[in-house]
């Protein structure tokens, strides 16, 4: 038997909720040479690790017979960093000790304090819970941690990013030295590795993540937009893919609140979840995707952690993960339990350089495609509409086919099939059509005859190029937001090494430069600080063929505006040039 080394009564537990034989992590926990011992186990989300430490304190907790005794002071802690988690813990503890008389306690931020504190007086075997809320209860004497034999710290690396060293600290040091301690964590960094020093004693450390550290179940793709086309790529995604559930990570509340309106307006089924909702609130969107009244969730990282989702199939970075780790723990949603998933990062054009380096960095192979096109999600959407529509019902009454007849009657096959088809698609949240996908590339400079409309014309010039990954795909929708114009009423475009000078004509001229006054500042997207000012000038023309022994082409020449005073804003080695308008939001947008 694959569970031949637990207590029966586990046993049972696994083969009736369908473990056939232990994940990796779970076969590693119980292994003869873990036995007694304490644990380091990397292992990411979804392995099955909650099982797992769920096996490995059985002979600590469980008396010779298999069942428990009377509950009194706990004997297992455990520790998880939010509400989610530790909820969706001690489920899975229910169901594997229902029948050894275990008795479980949870306690987390958010429920009623008092009630949590009766439950304990009343003595509990497990108590699960968070640690603000856990340290809480301890400081009170509700929380009698004198008798622990085993600890748990689940995603103890998430729990040090978010601030709880000193509360794992003392909750730690109020139990006895003899226990045994579980560090279940997706990533080992040097914070954990010095806690687990200082907390564990010959720990065996256990590693079931691959070497290309991402998750084999889950497909990565990253799809590249201009950054004003970010919304419209989610729309696109979510109407290619049609996934029963997806989740959409943002960072901040505020965006997740702004994305959320928008899908809603949009006819999408969606919630959202990040630190502005109560507890009833999260549980109440919770609920709808598990029902399916809901198919989409937005959310913030923290807010999304413990998250446990079967359906998840889809999720969608809308705004690009910080690093390596935070990238794995949002994609680590999906994937789950040997099912298939897929993640997908939007990356803005700027931002191309340092997502393929994060994705080199965490040893993921992601495939990089274009945002799906109207003709995709049609030909997606003709394939699943055919399949609902020639599924056969399992049961088809007589009212069914009475109404059925009566409907042939009135009109012939063709017109009730295409009614259908119709009434299916009226339900389908529009496709967007994507600028840069409708943007032709920009005239070059050095065109001989200049188009229709821009024989005379003014030059501006933006304090970013190639160097920051100037493209027309970008620059084109940030210009035409900026100074109110459309994409057929910008000219020529000249992308330099530092900067990019481009051409409007020049009865616009005026009108363009006071929309740009007047939304400096406004423009809080992550190329928002790139500033656009007037030229002294057309750039200087460039060379058609290389210098006399060989040299490379003459780049273009930097031109140098003057300031509000009509001097430089700032020199440099290069010469004077204007300094960003922000140097905050310049740096933002250095960063992607």
């Amino acid at each position: 038997m694959p569970f031949e080394t637990l207590p029966p009564l586990l046993t049972e537990a696994l083969t009736a909720r369908g473990y056939a034989a232990p994940t990796p992590v779970q076969a590693a926990v119980i292994q003869p040479e873990a036995e007694g011992r304490d644990l380091l186990v990397s292992a990411q989300t979804g392995s099955g690790k909650t099982v797992a430490f769920g096996m490995a304190m059985a002979a600590q907790l469980l008396g010779d017979d298999g069942r428990t005794d009377r509950p009194g002071a706990p004997l297992v802690i455990v520790i998880a960093p939010t509400r989610e988690l530790a909820l969706q813990v001690s489920r899975e503890l229910i169901w594997l000790y229902a029948k050894t008389g275990a008795r479980i306690a949870t306690c987390v931020g958010g429920m009623d304090a008092s009630k949590e504190r009766k439950m304990l007086g009343q003595g509990a075997h497990i108590v699960v819970g968070t640690p603000g809320r856990l340290r809480d209860h301890l400081e009170r004497g509700a929380l009698n941690l004198g008798q622990i034999r085993v600890a748990v710290l689940d995603e103890a690396d998430e729990m040090l990013d978010m601030g709880f060293r000193e509360d794992l600290e003392q909750i730690l040091d109020a139990t006895p030295d003899a226990r045994r301690t579980f560090m279940f964590s997706a990533t080992l960094p040097k914070p954990i590795v010095a806690l687990a020093k200082r907390y564990q004693k010959d720990a065996l450390r256990i590693s079931t993540v691959g070497e290309d550290r991402g998750h084999g179940d889950i497909a990565y793709q990253a799809v590249t937009v201009a950054p004003a086309d970010i919304e419209n790529a989610v729309v696109n995604l979510l109407r290619f893919h049609e996934a029963p559930t997806a989740m959409l990570f943002c960072a901040t509340r505020d965006n997740v609140r702004h994305l959320h309106a928008s899908l809603i307006e949009r006819g999408f089924d969606a919630v959202a979840l990040s630190g502005e909702h109560s507890q009833s609130e999260r549980n109440q969107a919770l609920q709808a995707l598990r029902d399916r009244r809901a198919r989409i969730c937005v959310a913030t990282d923290v807010a999304s952690r413990g998250i446990d989702l079967p359906n998840l199939s889809l999720v969608i970075h809308v705004e690009l993960p910080r690093d390596a780790e935070i990238l794995q723990h949002r994609s680590g949603r999906t994937g789950r339990a040997g099912k298939k998933g897929t993640a997908v990062l939007i990356v803005p054009y700027p931002a191309r350089r340092r997502v393929d380096a994060m994705l080199r960095g965490a040893r993921i192979n992601a495939e990089w495609l274009p945002v799906p096109s109207t003709n995709d999600i049609r030909r997606n959407d003709h394939e699943r509409l055919l399949s609902a529509l020639l599924e056969v019902p399992a049961e088809i009454d007589d009212e069914d086919r009475a109404l059925a007849d009566r409907l042939l009657a009135e009109r012939s096959p063709q017109d009730i099939a295409a009614a259908l088809v119709r009434m299916h698609r009226s339900k389908m949240p529009a496709v967007e059509e994507l600028l840069d996908n409708s943007t032709p590339a920009p005239r070059a400079a050095r065109s001989d005859a200049p188009r229709d409309g821009f024989e005379d014309t003014v030059w501006f010039r933006m304090d970013v190029g190639r160097r920051l990954n100037a493209d027309p795909r970008w620059l084109l929708p940030l210009i035409c937001r900026r100074g109110h114009v459309t994409k057929n009423e910008i000219g020529a475009i000249r992308i330099g090494p530092e900067e990019t000078m481009f051409e409007i004509p020049r009865g616009l001229a005026n009108r363009f430069s006071e929309a740009l006054h007047r939304t400096e500042g406004e423009d809080r997207s992550p190329e928002g600080g790139i500033r656009i000012i007037p030229a002294d000038g057309p750039p200087a023309p460039q060379r058609s063929g290389p210098r006399p022994g060989g040299a490379r082409p003459n780049r273009p020449v930097l031109v140098r505006p003057l300031g509000p005073e009509g001097r430089p804003t700032h020199t440099g080695p290069r010469g004077p040039r204007p300094g960003p308008a922000n140097p905050t939001q310049r740096g933002k947008f250095r960063q992607g």
